[in-house]
């Protein structure tokens, strides 16, 4: 399907929620990064914008992107609002098409699912070789369906966060992963149900 179809999708998704005035961050971010030092950061798939605020309040400075303008425009006006316009930078990038430039010591890729083509091995190595050396690179998939995702196909199969890393292909002498694993959790979903989900989470070092 065409850029305009995945633009006018993801538009949909997010113009049909309420903005949120204080988005939270996803649990495994706070829990990977709380001990990492600030520095620059890349958010893949933004979404409303709870991980961007959450890194810019500990000091990164974070270019956040969405293929979705609504969320763009909704988090440069949170930014703003809460005194934080200099440390988030929201752009709009269809992944397909374009990468945000510049050097990174963290990216995020938090559920990078979408129904639309998208090559997410070309998208998370492009993510990785932007990464300076020690900077890391976290994907936090999917690993089930809860009640409230837009796609409740049965017969879909999550891969893990193995598959993933094999996927991206990166050379072992210059990046090294360093969680690969299932965690369960309890989550609330955008319309406060609540259910217990799996996470794929996959975090890769740069090394060199």
């Amino acid at each position: 399907m065409s850029t305009t179809d995945a633009v006018k999708f993801w538009n949909g998704v997010y113009a049909a929620r309420p903005a949120a005035a204080d988005p939270r961050p996803n649990d495994l971010l706070a829990e990977t990064v709380s001990c990492l030092p600030p520095g620059d950061a890349l958010d893949l798939g933004c979404g409303e914008g709870g991980d961007a605020l959450w890194l810019a309040r500990r000091g990164w400075h974070v270019t956040a992107v969405d293929i979705s303008a609504v969320a763009v425009e909704r988090l440069i006006g949170l930014a703003r609002s809460h005194d934080l316009g200099d440390r988030v930078a929201a752009e709009r990038h269809d992944l397909r098409e374009s990468f945000p430039q510049g050097a990174f010591d963290l990216i995020c890729a938090h559920y990078l699912h979408t129904p639309f083509d998208l090559d997410r091995a070309t998208v998370l190595r492009a993510g990785a070789h932007a990464l300076r050396p020690g900077g890391r690179l976290l994907v936090v998939d999917h690993g089930s369906t809860a009640p409230w995702s837009w796609n409740q196909d049965p017969d879909l199969r999550y891969p893990t966060p193995h598959e993933v890393a094999a996927g991206i292909g990166l050379d072992r002498a210059s990046w090294r992963v360093e969680r690969a694993d299932a965690p369960r959790r309890r989550a609330t979903g955008p319309d406060g149900r609540t259910a217990e989900v799996t996470d794929h989470v996959l975090l890769i070092r740069r090394t060199a």
